[in-house]
């Protein structure tokens, strides 16, 4: 697949390997969970440039060393004295080499000395302060396990605290970007089509690129796709999480079940897991890992008690949903099965999936202030899919969301609206409409 949007990205990664170049040295980390392309944006942006890429693997450090060694004395044409067998050694003299020849070095899944040598950090920080107003190295720091990369360089006790001259959080694709990438792979695509994508993928681009390099692109060929034998959608989840978690997965991975099972308040997912009391793992999962978001009915004040769960990430929402609730049938390999299941329930499930899209167009149209959904967490319960506040005073849309339009009762619709009016939003001007499919 080829290279899609990042403009801006790509435009500040740019901005500042100039600066580096003739200013001074400069470090930009760049974040982002798992398979949101960190990589292919740096080495795009410094394309055609002296560059320096060290992957970082869970190797003892001299052993590291030595595999970096040749990297360093190809890449830039130097030599590199094979007697080096530290990093704070490599460091230094990558450091020295770029007084005079300003170049890129980017290093990948920085978060990995954590493993190998924790001394690094203050080692890299000493020489930092030392050689920064001295050389021109483009320092590009990158790393996948988004709640150390976090600590590494946001917790005022580590030593590169406040080092890094820009911090970049790569986010998955907007809308736009999905529909044109489908669109160049699959110019006759459905919107079932985009709403399946947008809900396996997330946006994410390397899942929407096997989709693409194996023209994987209606929803049958997708939900067949991922769910066969050895595919690498099956264990994803897993393999994504238990790095961020480490050794104790497994009551946030119960949490994470329940939710995308519908059991999304506190009590409904302590219930789930036999009454055990999860506050503190719910509140990591939402500052520290942010996987859920605490969702309150819109314009509700924050110490409110009607609080819903929900995860954030498409992809890991539909995982837990299909692949880790029917673990079973994977390790039988009665993939057919699964198929079957998926397929059966795609028609309810994407319903869901389609508000939270639509959700989303508001947010990138830049015409809102405040989206959100209203419920009343007592008396008949009404609900309302999207609230959205426009900029201009006293506006508002109220949508219901379906996937037919046959399926919508305006009655039922208008009589929800005017009591939202009447508890929520009085002096407001109130579009109401009806979002389906075919709106997207």
């Amino acid at each position: 697949m080829k290279f899609y949007n990042r403009t801006s990205e790509l435009s500040e990664l740019k901005r500042i390997q100039n600066l580096a170049f003739i200013d001074h040295s400069r470090m930009t980390v760049v974040t982002g969970r798992r398979r949101i392309g960190k990589t292919s944006l740096i080495l795009e942006a410094v394309n055609g440039l002296p560059m320096v890429y060290l992957f970082v693997g869970r190797k003892n450090e001299a052993s590291l060393c030595a595999e970096f060694i040749p990297i360093i004395a190809q890449s830039l044409n130097v030599y590199v004295p094979t007697e080096i067998r530290t990093f704070r050694s490599l460091f230094q003299f990558l450091l020295e080499l770029s007084v005079n020849t300003p170049f890129n070095l980017l290093i990948d899944e920085f978060q990995e000395f954590y493993n190998i040598n924790e001394s690094v950090y203050s080692e890299m920080q000493n020489l930092w302060d030392q050689y920064r107003k001295k050389t021109h190295l483009n320092l590009v720091l990158s790393g996948s396990v988004y709640s150390l990369m976090q600590k590494i360089f946001q917790h005022a006790k580590e030593p590169l605290f406040g080092r890094a001259d820009n911090i970049i959080k790569l986010s998955a694709f907007d809308l736009a970007t999905l529909k044109k990438i489908i669109s160049d792979y699959r110019p006759h695509y459905s919107n079932d089509d985009l709403l399946a994508l947008y809900a396996f993928t997330g946006g994410v681009p390397k899942y929407i690129e096997l989709f693409c390099d194996n023209n994987m692109l209606s929803v049958d060929e997708m939900i067949s796709f991922m769910a066969r034998e050895n595919s690498s959608f099956t264990d994803e989840g897993k393999n994504l999480l238990i790095e961020e978690f480490g050794k104790n997965y497994a009551t946030y991975f119960s949490i994470l079940s329940a939710i995308s099972a519908g059991q999304n308040t506190q009590p409904q997912i302590e219930a789930a897991l036999g009454d055990k009391s999860v506050g503190g793992q719910i509140k990591r999962l939402i500052e520290d890992y942010h996987i859920i978001a605490r969702q309150r009915p819109i314009l509700s004040k924050v110490g409110t008690q009607s609080v819903r769960y929900e995860i954030l990430d498409n992809f890991i929402r539909f995982w837990f949903r299909y692949f880790d609730r029917y673990r079973s049938l994977i390790e039988v390999k009665n993939f057919g099965a699964l198929q079957t299941i998926i397929r059966d329930d795609y028609p309810t499930y994407s319903g869901k999936i389609l508000e939270i899209y639509f959700k989303q167009k508001f947010a990138e149209s830049m015409q809102y202030r405040a989206i959100g959904s209203w419920w009343e967490p007592k008396g008949d319960q009404k609900e309302i899919d999207i609230v959205a506040l426009k900029l201009e005073k006293n506006s508002a849309v109220v949508a219901e969301v379906k996937r037919q339009k046959k399926n919508f009762n305006p009655d039922n619709f208008a009589e929800k609206v005017k009591h939202l009016k009447t508890k929520l939003l009085p002096k407001h001007k109130i579009e109401p409409i009806c979002l389906t499919i075919e709106d997207m």
